[in-house]
């Protein structure tokens, strides 16, 4: 299988030389629905627009005191952790959060300050959580994206809200999902890595467990017996072990911030990496992607890296 992987490192390399972006381009205005999807769908790459949600009543509106005047008795989902690091692999397993019911005026109170705790808040919950969960914000922002359903002839799947702590970090992934990222407060620092990449990406195969905090406030890791094991990527690209994982040091990643009233067009299949600035709020749409020639291209790449052995 040597060639295969020489053949698949020189396509990595090659996009990085033909089409991709050394760093993450900026659009000063919302773009046309035919002019996105042929300049940035299509070719699957991201890009960061500005000016495109400067009508939202939640960029003046969501201080924490409209939040807690507003939401601040719903009680919401919020990811603990004793690390900031949920959803990532911690020696041989796959630790997920506790998923904890907290009003959200006392995630606002560790917020703040207010209250000491063990331990990192993230409301991180996906599956529309700002629908779901909190309703009462949907008219500070839109339902959906109007120029992005209209490039792809459809509205998003789920509508997401992010509220976490400085320490609050996600692992690095990628998603099956086309992704606009609108920062509200504060600010989102993302680490790229286009589909292309994935010969130099280190991928294991984890038991799933998960955080509990107990009465002592101290955490322990709970096996989850009865599931199926996850592959995950065990590498951190901000301490990245190039003694175990060598190839990444042939990924090309690109890093750019994310800032209040900015949004980050995220492309499925991107892996990513993401920390935030401390109180950061941030509200997201998920386009679920067509299985298409786009998908198939990238797992036919998957398929080529797997029996490669570029696992």
């Amino acid at each position: 299988m040597e060639p295969v992987k020489k053949r698949l490192s020189e396509f990595s390399l090659e996009a990085h030389d033909l089409y991709l972006n050394r760093s993450v381009p900026y659009l000063d205005e919302p773009p046309e629905p035919l002019h996105f999807y042929r300049d940035w769908i299509g070719p699957n790459k991201p890009c960061i627009i500005r000016n495109a949600f400067s009508h939202w009543p939640a960029l003046s509106r969501w201080t924490p005191e409209y939040l807690r005047r507003k939401v601040g008795s719903k009680v919401i989902s919020v990811a603990v952790t004793p690390n900031g690091y949920a959803d990532a692999v911690s020696g041989d397993r796959f630790v997920m959060p506790e998923e904890r019911q907290m009003s959200f005026s006392s995630v606002l109170d560790v917020i703040e300050g207010k209250v000491q705790q063990c331990g990192v808040l993230y409301v991180q919950k996906q599956c529309s959580n700002l629908l779901q969960e909190l309703p009462e914000l949907t008219d500070d922002v839109e339902s959906h994206v109007p120029w992005m359903s209209a490039a792809l002839g459809k509205f998003p799947d789920a509508v997401n809200f992010w509220l976490g702590e400085a320490n609050a970090v996600t692992s690095m992934h990628k998603d099956h999902y086309e992704n606009l990222y609108c920062v509200i407060s504060g600010e989102k620092n993302f680490l790229l890595l286009p589909p292309t990449d994935r010969p130099f990406i280190p991928y294991g195969v984890y038991q799933p467990a998960v955080y509990h905090q107990k009465d002592d406030g101290e955490f322990e890791v709970v096996d989850q017996a009865d599931s199926e094991k996850v592959p995950w990527i065990p590498l951190d690209p901000l301490n990245p072990d190039l003694e175990r994982y060598p190839q990444y040091r042939r990924a090309r990643p690109v890093r750019c911030s994310v800032k209040a009233g900015e949004m980050l067009y995220l492309p499925s299949l991107w892996f990513h990496h993401v920390q935030q600035s401390h109180g950061c709020i941030a509200v997201n749409f998920w386009y679920d992607m067509e299985y298409d020639i786009k998908y198939n291209y990238f797992q036919l790449l998957e398929s080529l890296c797997e029996v490669s052995g570029l696992t």
